[in-house]
């Protein structure tokens, strides 16, 4: 077996993206990946030097963990501000790090992919073992496998990586009817006030509809991503994906992509970019060119929930951090990512702290879940 370290995900011919055994997730394909990398939300420029860790046997790719190489945090939601600080303070380098995870994307997912067929067991160690290598010889401080899903959770932790606990709020479609059947389970004051949320927006005249990536014209993107650029702009972020991202990878992601769009008469004034795969939808970007109250709420999460209900998905996870989430039926769920540190004093002061935090991450998972709209069961 041989491993090749590709510097762009398009180097991967799309017929072998397509062997992998990633559940068709959006952000986890070389449309997304590729198109990110090209221009520019993931590239280099970005702070996203793409090192993607590939085995072949007898040239055919058997493994793959997407992989880049970081010189910042910024966009990758890894939730180390200090330890860069920390590391200078002890005379190292906390940059160059490496870090399997999506661009500007907190969403857990499938990283170290396999060839469908194989025997999952020794590709994913062989990958992991690779991974661990490339840190050392890269000369990098740490890798880190973010947002893992439960499978390589346990591979990772048995390859001796630090597990990190996270708290995310996704939504669960528990075989509901429509939005008013999912609205049975809340208390009648919680109910009542989302009604009145959603009727206000209603009563305004905006028209609301869901198109695909594929549905939607160099126009309109053009609108919908300048509504996405002022909203971060008005907040003091960077907009890290350019309209050039958003045009192409709607083409080829296709039904992947879903947009929200309110329009007014025939304007469009407001959006919220998410992705989908079979089984969940995934919400990413909100923008509007008008204030409306309770607007955000039903591009960003009540349509959503709809067409979760409408096309029979599972689940909706909207993104990382906010509370005011559990108000709309979002439950606090753990998200798990993986740290190897290649410094063993700082590791052993990583791994004392992510047992501190994590007391305080079980509390918080558990006070949030008592803030859920929902009835008490019988």
């Amino acid at each position: 077996m041989e491993i090749v370290l590709h510097t762009a995900a398009t180097d991967i011919p799309e017929a072998d993206w397509a062997q992998f055994d990633h559940d068709d997730d959006p952000f986890v394909s070389r449309a997304f990946l590729g198109t990110a990398e090209k221009v520019g939300a993931g590239g280099t420029a970005m702070g996203w030097q793409a090192q993607h860790l590939a085995l072949y046997d007898d040239n055919v790719l058997i493994g793959l963990l997407p992989l880049y190489l970081r010189t910042h945090s910024f966009g990758d939601f890894s939730r180390d501000w200090n330890w860069a600080s920390a590391w200078q303070r002890a005379g190292l380098d906390y940059y160059p790090k490496l870090v399997s995870g999506m661009p500007y994307t907190p969403s857990p997912g499938p990283r170290l992919l396999v060839r469908q067929g194989i025997d999952r067991e020794p590709v994913a160690t062989a990958l992991i073992e690779a991974a661990l290598e490339a840190t050392r010889r890269l000369n990098a401080s740490s890798w880190q496998c973010l947002f893992v899903e439960e499978d390589d959770r346990a591979r990772l932790a048995a390859a001796g990586l630090l597990l990190r606990r996270g708290v995310q709020f996704h939504w669960f479609n528990r075989a509901y009817r429509d939005f008013d059947d999912f609205l049975t389970r809340f208390t009648a004051d919680k109910r009542k006030k989302l009604k009145r949320e959603r009727r206000l927006v209603r009563e305004s005249g905006l028209r609301l509809v869901a198109r695909h990536g594929d549905e939607i014209d160099v126009p309109l993107w053009h609108i919908i991503h300048r509504q996405y650029r002022d909203t971060f702009a008005r907040y003091g972020n960077h907009p890290a994906f350019p309209v050039e991202f958003f045009i192409e990878a709607g083409a080829l992601l296709a039904r992947r992509m879903v947009v929200f769009i309110a329009f007014r008469d025939e304007t469009p004034v407001a959006s919220a970019i998410c992705y989908r795969d079979a089984n969940t939808l995934y919400g990413r970007h909100w923008g509007t060119a008008i204030d409306m109250p309770g607007l955000h709420f039903e591009l960003c999460y009540y349509q959503g929930i709809e067409y979760c209900i409408r096309h029979g998905l599972q689940g909706f996870e909207p993104g990382a951090q906010g509370e005011h989430k559990l108000a709309r039926g979002f439950e606090p769920v753990a998200t798990w990512s993986a740290f190897w540190i290649a410094h063993p004093g700082m590791r052993r002061a990583v791994a004392d702290f992510i047992v501190r935090e994590d007391s305080a991450m079980q509390d918080y998972e558990a006070e949030t879940a008592t803030h859920l709209p929902f009835k008490s069961p019988a």
